[in-house]
């Protein structure tokens, strides 16, 4: 008994690379927002007031997780 793969696998080989490759590219681009994000929070940080750097640190961060 021979068991055949189905007419249609290279379709759905095709949408799992294609898929992989979107999810890949994604996360690049949020790992570039967020580099970016924490270099712009630092460089505002280190112009600004110590005791309001907390202050506005805390702010970003509130910011960013909603």
């Amino acid at each position: 008994m021979t068991e055949t793969l189905p007419p249609n696998t290279g379709f759905v080989a095709a949408a799992y690379v294609v898929f992989v490759a979107l999810l890949l590219i994604y996360v690049t681009i949020m790992a570039i927002r967020a580099s970016r994000l924490e270099r712009e929070l630092d460089r505002l940080l280190s112009e600004e007031d110590p005791r309001e750097a907390a202050v506005v640190e805390e702010t970003v961060v509130e910011e960013a997780v909603r």
